[in-house]
């Protein structure tokens, strides 16, 4: 009888962690399957998160150990400061490194992303300066052509009501 349970219990250690495996991977098929995400985003978000990880690791790491061969002569060994004051270094670190890093990876990696982008941030400042309706709408169009790539654009605009107090332009 004890032999019996013991190649039960054998078993059973055997069989569920390859049972455990099976599930990451059977979700992994049918998400993949059913096109349930983009592979491109997952692409570029492991990317941009994977160097950000490794970068702030290092700064951390470089932090600690810089600010305690400083500060120990003034407190002593094992100090805890270093360790507050690099932590509060990654922390105003984690955006601005984070958008260096995905916009070094459009660039890099994602380049008809980032000239869209490009052209529309010019759009953007011409925008600003521009007052002839017509020019505005020749440019628009060209900018969402180039950027978006459509079959087809038009651009609908509402016709001028006169305001209160004012005679209408026919």
């Amino acid at each position: 009888m004890a032999e019996t349970s013991s190649y039960f219990v054998l078993l059973i250690g055997e069989v569920i962690p390859f049972i455990m495996l099976l599930i990451p991977i059977s979700v992994g098929i049918a998400t993949l399957r059913s096109g349930l995400f983009d592979i491109d985003l997952v692409i570029n978000r492991a990317l941009v998160y994977g160097t950000l990880t490794v970068s702030l690791v290092v700064v951390y790491l470089g932090a600690v150990v810089g600010t305690q061969r400083l500060l120990s002569p003034l407190v002593g060994e094992g100090n805890q400061l270093a360790v507050v004051v690099s932590t509060l270094v990654i922390a105003a670190l984690f955006q601005p490194l984070r958008r260096r890093i995905q916009a070094f990876i459009d660039r890099r990696f994602y380049r008809k992303k980032y000239d869209a982008s490009k052209m529309l941030e010019r759009f953007g400042s011409r925008l600003r300066e521009e007052t002839d309706l017509d020019a505005l709408n020749a440019e628009l169009v060209s900018v969402v052509k180039e950027t978006m790539q459509p079959e087809h654009v038009s651009l609908w605009l509402r016709p001028e009501t006169p305001r209160k107090g004012e005679e209408s332009r026919i």
